[in-house]
């Protein structure tokens, strides 16, 4: 039997490991689909969730108004008013960050009570819309138009004064916290903050109790 010729075995072989491939992978027009890769939303919490979350935040809230209370210093006291501040707007919302100018974000948060300037994060309060009071004592409107929304805080904020007091015109009670941290902030006065901080107080009992009216 007659040997092949070297050149004409090696193009044999290039040919087999060829067919091989192609065996392997499949026809060429034929591609395998890869498919798409879907975006998931995170769902909403459940309502016991929420109200958990919801819960925690206001406790922790509490405790940032009792320190501002029974603040030894002004820079205690500006401290306290930030996180308060800070844990209600969360980090779209209007003021967020170093308030007292520390160097230090107190209250940093993903999340506030109420929803950013743009609608996001929606804010632990906004699942719980239909449940208890929350809509009218803590959200205090629909949120449909969340800038206008805090338009409103910022306006109220602006025009307040000692002998005028613009709070009671903010349905939203956790708005009225950053009200009363706000004033807090613009005080050298440690009796000022706590008083300003014993209007907070209340706001914070009321925004607690919502869950339960």
């Amino acid at each position: 039997m007659r040997s092949l010729n070297p050149v004409i075995w090696a193009a044999a072989v290039l040919v087999l490991a060829s067919c091989a491939g192609t065996a392997a992978t499949g026809d060429s027009d034929q591609t395998t689909p890869v498919p798409a890769t879907e975006a998931v939303s995170e769902p909403a919490p459940d309502i016991a969730t929420a109200s958990t979350l919801f819960s925690e935040r206001m406790d922790t809230i509490d405790q940032a108004v009792a320190d501002w209370r029974n603040s030894a210093s002004i820079e205690a006291a500006h401290l306290a008013a930030e996180t308060a501040a800070n844990l209600v707007v969360g980090p779209n919302g209007p003021g967020y960050g170093d308030r007292d100018g520390d160097g230090v974000i107190s209250g940093e948060t993903t999340a506030g009570i109420l929803p950013g300037l743009d609608g996001t994060p929606t804010g632990l309060a906004t699942p719980l819309a239909a449940v208890g009071c929350v809509e009218r004592d803590v959200l205090g409107g629909t949120w449909t138009n969340p800038g206008s929304e805090w338009g409103a805080m910022l306006t109220a904020i602006d025009n307040w004064r000692p002998d005028s007091n613009t709070m009671p015109t903010l349905a939203s009670h956790p708005m009225r916290i950053v009200g009363w941290a706000t004033f807090t902030l613009r005080s050298d006065s440690v009796n000022e903050a706590h008083e300003y901080g014993g209007h907070a107080k209340l706001h914070v009992d009321v925004s607690h109790r919502s869950l339960d009216c």
